[in-house]
């Protein structure tokens, strides 16, 4: 089953976000179908302000050792693309398909002086389009999974932005349709109607478990920073327990399990 095949099964796609070796070896020992990186974890990693403050050379590198240590369908969370016109983007999706990417994330959305602000409704969707025709043109396709950030963004109108961007992006060569921060169970399948593409939502704190979005459509469910997250809060609290306490003990707690 090829990674678009993977949207259209009848359950969602799970994927796993990583950010290093460990954490995409740990994917694929747990069995999971397909990984995506997540660039605020990647930059949080190198000490990078999320937003594209990763220089794309070291991001293509961290992805050239994943893929030279896993073996599942990886997809590269892009942001805007890493350039500022189509050759550029294009330039780079290229670089990194010939790595062995399947697929990449791209958002309608930019950082400018530590804001972000949405792009443009009709300047990007021209831009997908175009990003689209030339990775057809070039032989190298590759999953457009477009990210749409009025959730994300808290927009008053988060709804009626996103089912207009998402007929756009649509109609221009997205292959599927990412919706981060979305969670209200009608929110979310008023989208899954609206399209015939698949709907990719994201880990945030109300989300409804696997099943309820299964049953509303969903067809792809992401984890994000949060695993990061939640691994950086526990090595916060180890080491801040070592720097109290008279012995490692607690670091040897779990070492009969590994």
């Amino acid at each position: 089953m090829n990674f678009n095949q993977l949207h259209h099964q009848t359950h969602p796609l799970l994927i796993a976000n990583v950010w290093d070796v460990p954490s995409a070896l740990a994917a694929q020992n747990a069995g999971y179908q397909a990984m995506g990186t997540s660039s605020a974890a990647m930059a949080a990693m190198l000490g990078y302000a999320d937003g594209e403050g990763l220089p794309f050379a070291e991001l293509r590198y961290l992805v050239s050792r994943i893929r030279a240590c896993t073996s599942l369908p990886l997809s590269v969370d892009m942001e805007a693309g890493y350039a500022d016109c189509v050759d550029g983007i294009v330039e780079n999706l290229l670089q990194l398909r010939a790595l062995g990417v399947v697929g990449v994330n791209l958002e309608d959305s930019r950082v400018h002086n530590g804001v972000r602000r949405l792009i443009d409704t009709d300047c990007f969707a021209h831009q997908l389009r175009e990003i689209h025709k030339a990775l057809n043109a070039s032989g190298c396709p590759l999953f457009l999974n477009v990210r749409t950030d009025a959730f994300l963004l808290g927009e008053l109108d988060a709804l009626q932005v996103t089912l207009s961007r998402i007929t756009h992006y649509a109609a221009n060569g997205a292959d599927g349709l990412f919706v981060p921060c979305v969670h209200r169970l009608q929110d979310i399948a008023t989208l899954v109607q609206q399209t015939t593409l698949p709907l990719n939502v994201m880990a945030v704190p109300d989300l409804a478990d696997f099943a309820t979005l299964a049953e509303l459509g969903v067809r792809r469910i992401s984890m994000g920073n949060a695993v990061h997250s939640a691994i950086q809060t526990q090595l916060n609290d180890l080491l801040l327990t070592l720097r109290h306490q008279p012995s490692f003990a607690g670091v040897f707690d779990d070492e009969s399990h590994r």
